[in-house]
């Protein structure tokens, strides 16, 4: 019996990402589907309790055996830029899975796609952190705690209905602020007078009351 934190995950690519990435998210107990044309990729897969399947990700009868129909989130990661944007698209669009991103090797490229409304990252910019919290916008995750852990830093994706406010509108008292944004797959920090935007992911320095405030603002938001 899953909790209603654990979701059921399609990894389209088992390279050194897609495998690192399902292995993760198995061991945090989700239901997790890997699915890639090499048979010998899943070998990588030294600590996962999930499936495999052997095929294309946009294969629809390896669709069907990775239950894409009940997929909460898709990542597609595999070597190919088309492929992986093919895979996003059909998730997306075909079994209208709420959280997909898909890998581009190609910045230029990301951008179109993310204003295509398919969140995507570039490559250099990759990380199997940062996919985990576009897959998992109510992700509690910390980067980073100073030595008396009393400031945190996180990283969160804006919800949909709070686009088009002003970062300052994240700001909450002394105990959260937003101190970067990352957008289309390039982070900055000059921040001053701009808005939020739909798959924005922004930085925050918070306090522990901070987080609970945070988490607790953008929860109420989705």
């Amino acid at each position: 019996m899953w909790s209603d934190d654990l979701v059921h995950i399609v990894v389209v690519g088992c390279g050194r990402v897609g495998s690192e990435l399902a292995m993760q998210l198995s061991e945090d107990g989700h239901s997790v589907v890997i699915i890639d044309k090499n048979r010998d990729s899943f070998r990588r897969l030294t600590r996962y309790h999930g499936k495999t399947l052997l095929g294309s990700g946009f294969d629809r009868d390896i669709l069907f055996k990775a239950e894409a129909g009940h997929a909460d989130a898709l990542a597609a990661v595999t070597s190919g830029d088309n492929t992986n944007i093919l895979c996003a698209r059909i998730a997306r669009d075909t079994y209208r899975i709420k959280n997909v991103v898909a890998r581009i090797y190609d910045p230029q490229r990301a951008e179109i796609y993310m204003k295509l409304g398919i969140p995507t990252v570039a490559t250099s910019l990759w990380t199997t952190q940062q996919v985990k919290r576009w897959m998992m916008p109510s992700d509690d995750s910390i980067e980073w705690t100073d030595g008396a852990g009393t400031l945190h830093l996180v990283e969160r994706i804006v919800p949909d209905v709070l686009a088009g406010r002003p970062l300052a509108h994240f700001n909450l008292g002394d105990s959260v602020r937003v101190v970067g944004l990352i957008r289309g797959g390039v982070g900055r920090v000059a921040i001053d007078g701009l808005f939020a935007q739909e798959d924005d992911m922004l930085e925050f320095l918070v306090t522990p009351q901070g987080l609970e405030d945070l988490t607790a603002m953008l929860q109420g938001a989705s």
